[in-house]
């Protein structure tokens, strides 16, 4: 069975937006106060269906402990990023991008080659281009004024990211020799006559 695609989820300017519509509720948590939507837990619920959950968050286990459970979800995974220690082989990013890119190294390490998406309301420009071009990453910008919209939910179910296809590679064909040295290469449209480096040198050369 082919493993869903994950999907990381920021919590700050997602689900908690700075410009809530109507139907948030205000909760007091953490000496923050933070706007949670019953309509975004429908939402993440619809979305459970074709994606894995994700925390992709600085509250990082504590959206476990808090939010969690006034979206009426489950226990969710959690990608950490406090004291993350960066590697040799993490994506070198301009240094503009640093603080909006400070995300990826840990959440690609913990994709580890699976398709994902991600959603969040900060995040490079040129990563969001680049995975345009691919069909294992689908990266969604967040206004941070409005969070979440039904629009993002229709684009995460329509084309979730798949893995990327391998190159095939075609099997050589085999030769077929001859009396005289050479060898017959089938090749489409045809046959090819091959010659062996001793085929048809005169003796004593």
């Amino acid at each position: 069975m082919t493993a869903r695609p994950l999907l990381f989820l920021d919590i700050d300017g997602v689900l908690n937006p700075v410009l809530p519509s109507d139907g948030f509720t205000a909760h007091d948590i953490l000496d923050f106060t933070v706007l949670l939507s019953v309509t975004h837990a429908n939402w993440l619920r619809e979305l459970s269906s074709t994606y894995e959950l994700v925390w992709a968050t600085t509250w990082e286990h504590e959206a476990n402990r808090h939010i969690a459970p006034l979206l009426e979800l489950p226990q969710l995974p959690v990608v950490e990023f406090t004291g993350y220690v960066p590697r040799p082989d993490d994506p070198k990013l301009p240094v503009l991008d640093l603080f909006s890119g400070r995300k990826w190294a840990p959440i690609l390490r913990y994709a580890g080659g699976r398709p994902f998406a991600w959603v969040d309301d900060v995040m490079p420009e040129r990563l969001v281009s680049r995975s345009r071009l691919r069909r294992d990453q689908l990266l969604l910008p967040i206004d941070p004024a409005h969070g979440l919209r039904r629009e993002h939910v229709d684009r995460l179910l329509e084309r979730p990211p798949r893995a990327r296809r391998l190159p095939r590679l075609r099997p050589r064909s085999p030769r077929k020799p001859r009396a005289d040295g050479s060898s017959v290469l089938n090749v489409p449209g045809g046959a090819a006559t091959v010659r062996s480096p001793a085929a048809g040198r005169p003796e004593g050369t």
